[in-house]
């Protein structure tokens, strides 16, 4: 608890036109690792346009650590098939959420990330104040793979008895 900083929740909403390995479709799941954490997701069967709407909250004790994302496609009899990843940078998040912003309006744009090449974001993602809340949209475009788009977002969350941010 000692270097806890807080929670960061990452809401695994959906994946969009995700690689096919069986026949005709996949099932799809995902691993999200950060350091020495790792959390998935259930397997969505038959689906490459899945929705998942999951939450999985990793710990944070060091903020400029980014996680790691992977697709796979379970498979009963062999391997899971590697569907692509992605690697996301929290620390503009990071910094948002240190800015202790209060009292703005619901919606109010904090900072926006543009694609490049040095991350895997799709398109432009935006760190908004919402609901009293430090979030960010997400839609990674998976690498390693020939197609596939995943979105999340991020919502931190701060711990009493933590150090915090």
């Amino acid at each position: 608890m000692d270097d806890l900083l807080g929670l960061l929740r990452i809401r695994i909403k959906r994946g969009v036109n995700l690689a096919v390995r069986d026949v005709s479709t996949s099932d799809p799941y995902i691993v999200v690792k950060m350091g020495k954490q790792k959390l998935k997701t259930r397997v969505i069967k038959k689906d490459i346009n899945p929705q998942w709407n999951e939450d999985l909250t990793l710990s944070i004790t060091d903020p400029i650590v980014p996680f790691k994302l992977t697709v796979y496609d379970y498979d009963t009899f062999s391997k899971d098939d590697n569907m692509g990843d992605a690697e996301f940078d929290i620390s503009p998040f990071i910094e948002a959420v240190k800015m202790n912003i209060d009292d703005l309006p619901s919606g109010t744009i904090i900072t926006r990330i543009q694609p490049c090449r040095t991350n895997c974001l799709a398109e432009e993602s935006c760190i908004t104040y919402t609901d009293g809340q430090i979030v960010q949209d997400v839609a990674l475009r998976l690498r390693h793979v020939e197609c596939g788009e995943v979105e999340i977002q991020l919502q931190w969350i701060s711990l009493p008895g933590s150090k915090g941010l």
